[in-house]
């Protein structure tokens, strides 16, 4: 049985390969090897932020030294204008890997956004019930689905 962490890595590795296969050419192409920047993660909508753990895996498992901070926490109540991540490192490797991190951001703290809104519906209610997650989930996405509902 893989762990969590061999599944997620299982994930990051397929989606690498299909997202850039062989290399992001034009960035390959147009930005210097030497070349270092910083890119910072702006929150665009209000939601509960979720996926922290699996952004800095992303960029960890493409360039380990890439410098990954993070300002919030999962679950943390973001708003637009919100700075929540900030990473320094090869410019090549940023734009190599902000793609994948934004699909699974978006995806996982979306969950969590609706998760919490049903939830906090149920209590307005009045009620003792609460929202659990299934088993139907998106094939290789399931660790991550589930992990965003309980999140939210």
């Amino acid at each position: 049985m893989l762990t969590v962490d061999e599944l997620n890595d299982r994930l990051i590795d397929l989606a690498f390969s299909e997202d850039i296969g062989d290399g992001d050419h034009t960035t390959l192409c147009c930005i210097p090897a030497d070349s270092i920047g910083e890119s910072k993660l702006l929150i665009k909508e209000e939601g509960i932020f979720a996926g922290v753990g699996i952004a800095k895996r992303i960029f960890l498992r493409f360039d380990p030294s890439l410098e990954v901070e993070c300002y919030v926490e999962d679950g943390a109540h973001v708003k637009p204008g919100d700075i929540v991540m900030s990473v320094k490192g090869r410019e090549q490797s940023l734009l190599q890997t902000e793609r994948l991190m934004l699909n699974i951001l978006q995806r996982m703290s979306g969950i969590a956004t609706m998760t919490n809104k049903y939830q906090q519906a149920l209590i307005d209610a009045g009620t003792k019930t609460r929202v659990l997650d299934t088993r139907k989930t998106t094939p290789g996405m399931r660790m991550l689905e589930k992990q965003a509902v309980k999140i939210g």
